[in-house]
C-alpha cells in the first residue's frame, strides 16, 4: 500500500475526539476540496507491506486506530489492512470522503463519512446511497464555510433523517468560518448536531504534521 504517514496523536475530530489514536494516512484522493488541509496526501507517500504497516501501528500500544487519507477506499488493499487491525484487537475508525461506496465495510468499523458542502466544490461527487449503510455508531461530518453551507447541511440532515441514522457533526472550515458563528447558528436552531472542532489544530497549531 502507498502510505503518506503513520503517527500517534490525539484524535482531533469525530465522536472519538480527545482520545489517543494512531493515524494511518493513505496516499491518494479523487477529490480536490477548496478547504483541504492535507493536500500533501494527494501524491506523497511510501510503499509499505500490510504486515509492516500493522506492526508499526500496533507498536504504539494504542487501541484506537484511524485509517484515513486522502481517500483510503481508493486502495483495494485497505480492506485487508482493516481486517488485520481488527484481528489485532484494535478499535478501527475509517474516515472517507463520501464519494466512494462504503458498502461491505466490516460492521466492527466505525465510519466517519464526510459529506462535501457546496463551498468544497465537490458536493456533486457524493454517493448519497452511502447514507443507507450508516449505523448509530457512525459519524456524518459537514465542513461549514458559510451560512449557505450551513443551510445546505441542515436540509441534507432533514432530507435523509440523519439524526435518526447516526451521529451528526458540524465543523467550521478552518480560516473561513469562526467557530463562534457556527455555534451561534446551532444554538439558535436548537441543533441536535455536535460542534466538531479540529482539536489537533488547537493543540499543535495550524500547519503541524504528524500530530
Amino acid at each position: 500500500m502507498k502510505v503518506c504517514e503513520i503517527f500517534a496523536s490525539i484524535q482531533g475530530e469525530s465522536s472519538f475526539a480527545g482520545y489517543p489514536c494512531v493515524f494511518i494516512r493513505l496516499t491518494g484522493c479523487n477529490l480536490r476540496c477548496t478547504y483541504c488541509d492535507t493536500t500533501y496526501a494527494y501524491e506523497e507517500g511510501t510503499d509499505m507491506e500490510i504486515a509492516d504497516l500493522v506492526k508499526r501501528a500496533t507498536a504504539f500500544g494504542i487501541d484506537l486506530v484511524e485509517v484515513t487519507g486522502g481517500e483510503p477506499l481508493l486502495q483495494d488493499d485497505v480492506h485487508e489492512l482493516i481486517d488485520r487491525l481488527l484481528s489485532a484487537g484494535k478499535n478501527v475508525l475509517l474516515e472517507t470522503n463520501g464519494s466512494v461506496s462504503i458498502e461491505g465495510i466490516d460492521d466492527r468499523v466505525s465510519i466517519v463519512l464526510d459529506i462535501k458542502t457546496p463551498s468544497s466544490g465537490m458536493s456533486e461527487k457524493m454517493i448519497m446511497g452511502n447514507l443507507d449503510h450508516l449505523r448509530k455508531k457512525d459519524d456524518v461530518k459537514f465542513v461549514i464555510s458559510d451560512k449557505r453551507d450551513y443551510e445546505w447541511a441542515i436540509e441534507m440532515i432533514s432530507s435523509y433523517d440523519l439524526y435518526g441514522r447516526c451521529n451528526v457533526l458540524l465543523s467550521p472550515a478552518h480560516g473561513s468560518l469562526e467557530p463562534s458563528m457556527l455555534s451561534k447558528w446551532m444554538v439558535e436552531d436548537r441543533s441536535k448536531a455536535r460542534l466538531n472542532l479540529q482539536l489537533h489544530k488547537v493543540i499543535y497549531g495550524d500547519d503541524a504534521r504528524g500530530v
